[in-house]
């Protein structure tokens, strides 16, 4: 396009709800577009890092809390805390926020959970495209998610296509009650009744973008219309090169296993980093445990074959690495599917048990409840992956996932719209 565009995209979440956008955001800058990434505070100063401007648009929440952080976590209700204890309370708040943000703006792009961005959309009569992050959001009856508080039904669908859309309408009435806020505000906004803001209701009728690589999952007949898979929009920070700790430790030996919870999980990592190290051990492997701003998930008595640092980029770290133990979130599982080497996944709420059942299903991945995760059974799982079949399957799967070009994809597809 040759006239430069203001483009809104408001995200809210983890990092790994967060960069995505950053790397959009790039892409459509390096078309000559002007896009405002609308997110919290908190981001502000690795938004403006990347060379991007920045609008401050909430909830803004206490990364220094770390009660939040198994609360949101927690299998079963982790996904109603987001909604009702921090989303909800803050809607008023949060839509006069995006609603300042996009004056002026030629196009808003939306985060699964930034439920405002219709409601702005629609009052300023704004074009806007919806995304989704993971396979799971979509709540497909021919290609069922596995929830995570109930995993089991995922088997479902073998009862016949009945019991699959029951197991949808599960879904959708566990989080009704959830999004009563929306629907009142867009009645005192004088904006006509929507949908499910988590299903219908999420999905702009002009586009949507499955920000993710299509070896998770193909285009499923009950997908909303106009839905474009990209490819996964690859962004991990402005570092250029390891800190030369972590190079001198890579460079000392064999490479070693990585053990990360991202950026959410780490927080309610419980034994995770304890039971890693001694797993290490048991298999006479080198390790490098990422174990955040979190001092009680450092092992005691650790061996100089053992690194234990606070964070590092990841597709940096990952291609050194000979296998990758995560929790699952999609922006992790990207960068270890994008790094071709084999991952063991330990989920613990939200899409990811849906995102370990996938690629495990792709042969590049075993999966490993937190409740299993003890040294010896840890050591037995990363002895099969670092074996023959599960490394060539791994890399496979990575030339697809690197030929895709998510970014560029995902800025073509906004450019289309706007034209």
């Amino acid at each position: 396009m040759s006239k430069s565009k203001r483009i809104v995209i408001n995200c809210w979440g983890s990092h790994g709800d967060f960069f995505p956008y950053v790397g959009l955001a790039l892409a459509l800058k390096a078309r000559g577009h002007a896009p405002v990434v609308a997110t919290p505070a908190i981001y502000r100063e690795e938004v403006e890092r990347a060379g991007v401007e920045h609008a401050h648009v909430g909830p803004d929440l206490d990364p220094s809390d770390e009660t939040l952080y198994d609360r949101v976590m927690d299998q079963t209700r982790g996904g109603e805390v987001i909604v009702r204890e921090l989303l909800m309370p803050k809607l008023a708040e949060t839509h006069a926020q995006l609603t300042a943000a996009a004056a002026g703006a030629d196009l808003i792009v939306g985060h699964p959970l930034t439920v405002s961005v219709p409601l702005v959309a629609e009052r300023a009569n704004l074009p806007w495209v919806s995304t989704v992050l993971a396979p799971m959001l979509f709540f497909s009856a021919t290609d069922l998610p596995v929830l995570p508080q109930a995993p089991v039904l995922r088997h479902a669908g073998k009862l016949g296509s009945w019991a699959a859309r029951r197991v949808v309408g599960f879904a959708r009435g566990v989080t009704k009650a959830w999004f009563e806020p929306v629907h009142r505000l867009r009645a005192e906004l004088g904006l006509p009744p929507a949908g499910h803001p988590m299903f219908e209701g999420m999905f702009s009728p002009r586009l949507t973008l499955a920000l993710y690589s299509r070896v998770l999952g193909e285009p499923q007949p009950d997908w909303p219309p106009h839905v474009r898979t990209t490819g996964f929009v690859f962004y991990n920070g402005p570092d250029r090169a390891l800190a030369s700790e972590i190079q001198e430790f890579l460079a000392a030996g064999p490479p070693p296993v990585v053990f990360t919870l991202g950026t959410s999980a780490v927080g309610a990592a419980g034994s995770f980093y304890h039971e890693s190290a001694e797993a290490a051990r048991r298999l006479g492997v080198r390790a490098v445990l990422l174990i955040g701003s979190f001092e009680q998930n450092r092992p005691d008595e650790l061996s100089s074959d053992v690194l234990v640092v606070e964070r590092v980029p990841h597709q940096l770290l990952f291609p050194r690495a000979s296998a990758i133990v995560i929790h699952g979130g999609i922006g992790t599982t990207g960068q270890a599917l994008r790094s071709g080497r084999p991952v063991l996944v330990v989920p613990h709420g939200h899409d990811q048990f849906d995102n370990a059942h996938r690629i495990t299903k792709l042969g590049v991945a075993r999966t490993l409840h937190p409740k299993h995760y003890r040294a010896r059974r840890v050591a037995s799982e990363l002895a099969r992956l670092l074996g023959d079949d599960y490394r060539a399957r791994a890399e496979s799967v990575a030339a697809i996932v690197r030929s895709e070009g998510g970014a560029d994809a995902a800025a073509e597809a906004l450019e289309r719209v706007m034209a």
